[in-house]
């Protein structure tokens, strides 16, 4: 399957769909990083700040005002690893790590954003607003169907300056309208509530480096993680279980999104809590009643929902 997917609870996603074994496209940013060498500046975090004007600068240089976010100046696993919130002068001597980057703090909505981009052009977007949990976590997120005309001007400003030549998918995470990280890629989380068409869409855009996509069907969807406190041992649920919650209604798809075999501490995890699936829905609380289902298949962890 040249859809390059490295987590296997996403295979789901495109294990059916056609797609020429020359055509590679990826959804992880390590491949993102080999497979695009001239575009791969963008996960440089510095480099994007310092593209908008944004005060910044690497550990060392110390800011003139606070609180400011730090943060790695690469992080290729994301998931907000190694990030926080400096509040002072104190605070910023003891925070000091090589290879890191701070900026200011930025205030506002939290919307990631997947866009379709043809020869250095914005062809298509899609918002999608985390609530925001504890430690970098969220509660849910709501992909919209409805538009964000100023951000996608924004967006599409911001292309057209940096990314000449480039087509493929790119994925944009802003706050307050300002962009805090790029990546060359796709949101797999939730890319199955884009719509019936979309990853024949995709394929299109890599193979012939066209975009083609009927958008008239759009409706809101909803991503709902399930999180557990760290320092637990986490087992998958029986195929029973999940056959059970994937079957209640609106539920479009359950991932369970850790490897039971790998200590918990060597996967990636948002500081905040260890994930252990997420549940894309077409209905906010039919969406969090398979949540609060599939969370008893963990009855000896303290989940935060």
């Amino acid at each position: 399957m040249p859809i390059l997917e490295r987590d296997p609870w996403r295979l789901q996603y495109f294990e059916n769909v056609a797609c020429p074994a020359h055509v590679l496209i990826p959804t992880d940013d390590p491949d993102c990083w080999q497979l695009f060498p001239e575009q791969r500046w963008v996960y440089d975090k510095l480099q994007i700040a310092q593209s908008q004007n944004i005060v910044c600068g690497p550990h060392g240089i110390l800011p003139e005002r606070y609180p400011i976010f730090s943060k790695p100046n690469f992080n290729l696993k994301g998931m907000g690893v190694g990030s926080r919130v400096v509040a002072s002068p104190g605070e910023m001597a003891e925070a000091y790590q090589p290879g890191h980057m701070w900026m200011e703090l930025l205030e506002g909505e939290h919307v990631s954003t997947d866009c379709a981009v043809v020869d250095g052009k914005l062809a298509w977007t899609r918002h999608a607003v985390g609530l925001a949990g504890p430690g970098g976590t969220f509660h849910h997120w709501t992909i919209q169907s409805a538009q964000n005309e100023s951000l996608e001007t924004y967006l599409s400003i911001w292309i057209l300056k940096n990314m000449a030549g480039y087509s493929g998918m790119m994925n944009f995470e802003t706050i307050g309208g300002r962009i805090i990280e790029v990546h060359l890629r796709f949101a797999d989380q939730w890319c199955d509530l884009y719509g019936e068409g979309w990853t024949e869409a995709l394929v299109q855009l890599y193979q012939h480096g066209v975009w083609s996509f009927d958008d008239g069907n759009t409706r809101d969807g909803f991503s709902i993680p399930l999180f557990a406190k760290h320092g637990g041992a986490f087992n998958h649920p029986s195929p029973s279980v999940l056959a059970h919650v994937l079957s209640m209604p609106m539920v479009k798809s359950l991932q369970i999104t850790f490897h039971a075999e790998k200590s918990p501490g060597s996967q990636p995890m948002p500081p905040g809590g260890f994930r252990l699936a997420v549940i894309n829905a077409t209905d906010l609380a039919a969406g969090l009643a398979a949540r609060a289902e599939l969370a008893r298949a963990f009855p000896d962890v303290v989940l935060q929902l």
